[in-house]
């Protein structure tokens, strides 16, 4: 039976392992046109949302009509603008009731920072919804609107995704700009703990893991004195952290340091949603190796595959370099799109790639090797290799966090 067979247990959680995260705007947009097919403005609608906001993880264009009413929001106003200039030449008679974020209810508090070691950014505004992604101490965000005590946000990859009270300190442009101009440390070590003095037996602040970003208020000997988002202050290792400049500056994204960076995250668990080394989901994974080296990857796997070179597969995987990522799902059939499912990182050796599945491990493909994935290999679809160019964010040219 399943419940007695670990194999097929593991099989099944690699089969979901990230295919949740990739379902795509068309499927949403075709429920919609199907229902509110009847109103005359709604191809005009239709055709804004394809040009400015294809992809509602990264881009809000929420608006439907009920009779001649427009109701709804969108967090890009050149959008609700090109609506009402078509419907407008169209003839087709309307009320607007589209509202631009930020709202105004934010009172100019339109950015935030995460305060905490890693927040967890979930789908919908309450804590049983689906985590979507998360962020690290430091990370800016944009913030677009309240609901209740949640928050929605967008992250420097432009996912878009709600965060509660506690995770973030909230900021209008003047607190944001003077918190950005502070000199800033980052964690480097995998995981460890900012104290309330100068002594690793003092009394906790936080927790820190790789990535997490502070301001710089002091050094000791042993010790970096830093100041937290919300104003905490605490003490970190000096031999865990090191000063952001010459961290960015230190990053060399080569095939060598990608393939170590990637080793060192060996064994993390699997983490539905998770992009930190708390648990790492495919693509959290990918994106987390990249940043390590200085580059910022789209969030999911689905996104990922659009950005790089393709790199040649037909004739096996001679051409494939350390680095270069390789991606799974179903191809396209019988009228159906393509599914991006899974994604994982080449590294080379016996044909060897990296990646979260259950937890980050090395696989092969060849079919004779110990360590042979058929599964990954059966659904494989392309491999595309990441220039710092393709990247969203190359931090060693555009810094976030200062």
């Amino acid at each position: 039976m399943i419940k007695n067979n670990p194999l097929v247990l593991l099989l099944l959680l690699v089969l979901s392992s990230c295919a949740g995260m990739q379902s795509t705007p068309s499927e949403s947009t075709v429920a919609t046109n199907t229902a509110v097919a009847a109103s005359p403005a709604q191809t005009y609608i239709d055709a804004v949302r394809q040009q400015f906001a294809p992809d509602k993880r990264v881009a809000l264009f929420d608006v439907e009509t009920s009779g001649s009413v427009l109701r709804g929001e969108t967090n890009i106003p050149e959008a609700k603008t090109d609506l009402l200039k078509r419907l407008q030449a169209a003839n087709v008679s309307f009320v607007d009731s589209i509202q631009v974020l930020p709202e105004s209810e934010l009172e100019g508090k339109n950015f935030a920072i995460v305060t905490i070691s890693v927040a967890n950014l979930r789908s919908q505004p309450k804590h049983s919804a689906e985590l979507a992604t998360q962020a690290t101490m430091g990370t800016p965000l944009q913030v677009w609107k309240k609901q209740d005590g949640w928050y929605l946000v967008q992250t420097p990859d432009q996912y878009l995704a709600w965060v509660d009270y506690g995770g973030i300190a909230l900021m209008d442009q003047a607190a944001f700009t003077n918190w950005q101009q502070g000199k800033k440390l980052i964690y480097t070590k995998t995981y460890g703990f900012a104290h309330a003095t100068p002594d690793r037996k003092a009394t906790t602040v936080s927790d820190m893991v790789y990535g997490d970003v502070m301001v710089l208020k002091n050094k000791t000997k042993d010790f970096y004195e830093v100041m937290f988002p919300d104003g905490r202050t605490g003490y970190v290792s000096a031999a865990e952290a090191m000063g952001f400049k010459e961290w960015v500056a230190s990053r060399k994204p080569s095939e060598e340091n990608l393939v170590a960076s990637s080793k060192e995250l060996l064994g993390l668990p699997y983490l539905w949603g998770g992009t930190s080394v708390k648990g790492m989901d495919c693509s959290g994974f990918t994106k987390t190796v990249f940043f390590m080296n200085g580059l910022v990857l789209p969030r999911d796997a689905s996104q990922q595959i659009h950005i790089g070179e393709l790199v040649n597969t037909d004739n096996g995987w001679d051409d494939l370099r350390p680095g270069d990522l390789l991606f799974f799902g179903v191809p396209a059939k019988d009228g159906k799109s393509e599914r991006v499912v899974h994604v994982g990182m080449w590294i080379g050796g016996d044909q060897e790639f990296i990646h979260s599945a259950g937890r980050v491990r090395i696989n092969s493909m060849n079919p004779s090797a110990a360590n042979h994935d058929a599964y990954e290999l059966g659904r494989f679809l392309r491999a595309k290799r990441v220039s710092p160019e393709a990247t969203l964010v190359d931090l060693r040219e555009k810094p976030l966090y200062e």
